[in-house]
């Protein structure tokens, strides 16, 4: 028996550098903080125009370790693949994520794909000891937290 000597294997290579101080990375201690840095981090000219998808990362002292666009999609719906946000976590180092999307209508009431998708994220991330602290639906105007309403 002859061994293929032509095999070859890509190499995969994980790689994430956070070039902020630790003294200066934000942290998140409640809804409303998150929402300020989902405001800094969201395109001000798309905010009410497409839907998009976001994730923050943070450590186990809720220190900011990075922010992640996932998906930005139409009107009224955008992908949320939850590999794509759970790869993030890993690669981080994250002990626990916050979720947003935005609603360009302005309503920030969440729809039954949200709250199935928050218990999907939810499960997985458990799985893989991460908490998902929040899942936040904004506008430009105001915020939907489920951890505040008792949906987390």
């Amino acid at each position: 028996m002859t061994m293929n000597t032509d095999f070859k294997v890509a190499e995969v290579q994980l790689s994430y550098r956070n070039t902020v101080p630790y003294k200066k990375r934000t942290q998140i201690t409640n809804a409303k903080e998150a929402y300020k840095v989902l405001l800094k981090i969201h395109n001000d000219d798309t905010i009410d125009y497409t839907e998009s998808f976001r994730v923050i990362y943070l450590n186990q002292s809720n220190h900011v370790l990075g922010c992640r666009t996932i998906s930005e999609g139409g009107l009224t719906s955008t992908q949320s693949d939850v590999r794509t946000i759970l790869q993030g976590a890993l690669l981080t180092n994250a002990v626990a994520i916050i979720l947003a999307h935005n609603h360009p209508s302005g309503n920030v009431k969440p729809s039954t794909e949200d709250i199935n998708t928050t218990a999907k994220i939810t499960k997985a991330a458990k799985l893989l000891d991460i908490s998902v602290l929040d899942h936040i639906i904004y506008t430009r105007e105001n915020c939907y937290s489920f951890a505040d309403d008792g949906e987390i």
